[in-house]
């Protein structure tokens, strides 16, 4: 690498970090805005690996207007990153100028990818989009009946990233359920860090989106994991601790408030694996919905491995503890004593 490119990229993750600091700052200080966003502007994916429920093999892609639409409905909430995924979201045609969309809000932009469409011209265009963040998640070493997301065949993506990504990437390794060899892991960690990337390791849910404890080696394999990996704001992760011994981890889920996943329909979901609730069209979500849900405790949240919802918590956990139950669906529009649960002054 060049030093003109050596300190580009120093420059440009020099900013990067200026703007992800004053996001963080900007949560601590104010409860009625929204952190993250999650919207899928395709369901499709190319692959079909056994353990996950977030794709099919058929569904068009979502038209580039309707999601600027939903892209302007979250800048209007405040929004400050919006993550795109999937399905795999680079099947999406006008996925550069649905980048490009966001960051003209000042939103940062994010994608979660499984890396295999990757080319030296693919991430050149994702540069010029824009682009601040790209996680892939590699799921072993070589490829199994349960995952085709392996070393082997992303190695060269990941070369590819390493030699020409302007934005942070982030590989996840995982743990957990249909996980056949917990070494390959740590290979994974490995061979990110070793190309420059950063490296994370993640506990994997079963198909409710609950999480079964780990063995002994894999709570080994974990700590290793995490005594290589580099800080970054994917490492905030403090909540795997109890989950990897099978212990509840408390803490308050924001979901449908301060973490917004919108499906390809355009519903507001409280994450990937609880769609359905509450399934309200985003241009019909107010902020007394948002206030609500800031202030509902959800059922599934200790055993919750969802790491995105977990760490956009933690904003949040050592304030205002959460007094209404769900999952019920919103109604529209709001009883009026929903101004008695309003944040409390000089909170926000």
């Amino acid at each position: 690498m060049t030093l003109r490119k050596r300190i580009r990229r120093r420059a440009i993750a020099f900013y990067r970090l200026y703007r992800e600091l004053r996001m963080i700052a900007w949560g601590l200080l104010h409860t009625r805005h929204v952190l993250l966003a999650h919207i899928i502007p395709i369901r499709r994916c190319n692959l079909s690996c056994t353990y996950c429920n977030e794709y099919d093999d058929h569904s068009p892609p979502v038209p580039l207007e309707e999601l600027c639409r939903r892209v302007d409905r979250l800048a209007s909430f405040g929004t400050s990153i919006i993550t795109i995924s999937g399905g795999e979201p680079l099947l999406h045609p006008e996925l550069d100028a649905l980048i490009r969309h966001i960051r003209r809000h000042g939103i940062i932009a994010g994608l979660i990818t499984n890396g295999y469409l990757l080319t030296r011209e693919r991430i050149e265009r994702l540069n010029r989009a824009g682009l601040e963040h790209l996680q892939i998640s590699i799921d072993n070493v070589m490829p199994d009946p349960v995952s085709k997301k392996s070393l082997k065949v992303l190695d060269n993506k990941l070369q590819l990233l390493a030699e020409h990504a302007d934005f942070h990437v982030n590989i996840n390794s995982v743990l957990g359920s249909g996980v056949r060899n917990p070494d390959d892991a740590l290979t994974i960690a490995r061979r990110a860090l070793r190309l420059g990337l950063s490296s994370t390791v993640g506990v994997i849910h079963d198909e409710a989106g609950q999480v079964r404890p780990l063995d002994p080696h894999s709570r080994a394999i974990y700590e290793q994991i995490k005594n290589l990996s580099k800080l970054s704001f994917a490492r905030i992760n403090w909540f795997q601790k109890n989950l990897v011994n099978g212990q509840p981890h408390v803490w308050r889920c924001r979901s449908g408030s301060r973490y917004l996943y919108v499906c390809e329909d355009g519903l507001v979901h409280y994450c990937s694996q609880q769609r359905g609730y509450p399934a309200i069209p985003l241009a019909d979500y107010t902020p007394e919905m948002r206030a609500r849900e800031y202030w509902t405790a959800k059922p599934c949240a200790p055993h919750c491995t969802i790491s995105c919802v977990q760490q956009v918590a933690t904003i949040d956990n050592w304030r205002h503890p959460q007094p209404l139950k769900g999952f019920e669906p919103l109604p529209a529009p709001r009883p009026q004593p929903l101004a008695q649960l309003q944040t409390p002054a000089g909170d926000d």
